[in-house]
């Protein structure tokens, strides 16, 4: 997520009560999880398994609960709760605003594209030209939709994240949702999808991939160009799909991982880690097709193996 404009280090510390460690010249450009920060962002860290990490990571401004010596060019600001002083900037610079109104008036609607009854915009939505948004579409805060996409009927645009801090008493707080729905050109989008917006940086749904109905797609998820996703697929948070992959119906992906160029992934399958391109998969877990067919063959065959190892 970015800042409208530049904040000055001395301006986020005073907003969160922390005091700075290294450079105290530095300008933030933005407030990410370390998942997609980039030279100029603000991150944190509130476990010290992941404290290095944070240091190490591109962000310039990290907010830590500890005192530890920062690297050279950038600044820590320690406070009680990195957590919350995290989550506080992302409220103040992305505040909610409630649906007051069908269409708001702050959203920019090419006029050439066509919007059906009982579609929902929320605010500064921007939606291209020709695209064809159809009855009852949800469309949240700050989505971006590019030319020629056609979205069908029911779906979720926008939808928080599934993403919450876990306290030491084993409760749940929800993140503020801070990213974004990037839609590019000549997608198409089937009934009933649901595609959440990242928690902190976008999800990206690449120029001319097409989204069959009930495709739930997560939290700060890339998909690349000219993909086909089949019903009822479902891809977790903060994964890759690379161009030109296709995954079958009721394919499930888990978080955090990478499919790789042209991979093809067959119905039903569960994939758990990251993926090589130009390769075909099945199963659950997925693996190639072709040894997970051979492990299918010799199953078959495993009662007749015991039933005459035990005769003999």
């Amino acid at each position: 997520m970015k800042f409208p404009t530049p904040i000055p280090i001395k301006e986020v510390a005073q907003k969160i009560g922390a005091i700075i460690i290294g450079n105290d010249t530095l300008l933030a450009n933005g407030i990410n999880e370390i998942h997609k920060v980039e030279e100029g962002d603000i991150t944190f860290s509130d476990l010290a398994k992941y404290s290095k990490k944070a240091l190490k990571s591109s962000a310039s401004i990290i907010i830590l609960n500890e005192e530890v010596d920062c690297p050279e060019g950038k600044a820590i600001l320690v406070c009680e709760h990195p957590f919350k002083a995290y989550d506080q900037l992302v409220r103040e610079f992305r505040p909610f605003h409630p649906l007051t109104t069908q269409l708001d008036p702050s959203s920019k609607i090419h006029p050439s594209t066509i919007i059906e009854p009982g579609v929902v915009i929320a605010n500064n939505v921007e939606i291209g030209e020709d695209c064809h948004i159809q009855a009852n579409v949800v469309i949240m805060e700050h989505t971006i939709i590019g030319n020629n996409v056609t979205i069908q009927a029911g779906s979720m645009i926008g939808t928080d994240a599934f993403y919450f801090k876990k306290h030491d008493d084993g409760t749940f707080e929800k993140w503020r949702s801070g990213g974004r729905v990037i839609i590019k050109n000549n997608v198409d989008i089937g009934a009933c999808c649901t595609i959440n917006k990242g928690v902190s940086g976008d999800t990206i749904i690449g120029e001319g991939s097409k989204l069959d109905c009930q495709v739930h797609v997560g939290h700060g998820v890339v998909i690349g160009k000219n993909c086909i996703i089949a019903g009822q697929v479902g891809i977790g948070g903060k994964t890759i799909v690379e161009d030109n992959v296709v995954l079958y119906g009721q394919v499930g992906l888990s978080p955090r991982i990478r499919i790789g160029e042209g991979a093809v992934i067959s119905a039903q399958s569960g994939v758990s880690k990251s993926l090589a391109g130009k390769k075909a998969y099945f199963g659950s877990p997925a693996d190639e097709i072709r040894t997970k067919q051979k492990e299918l063959a010799a199953l078959r065959h495993l009662p007749e193996f015991f039933q005459n190892y035990y005769d003999s």
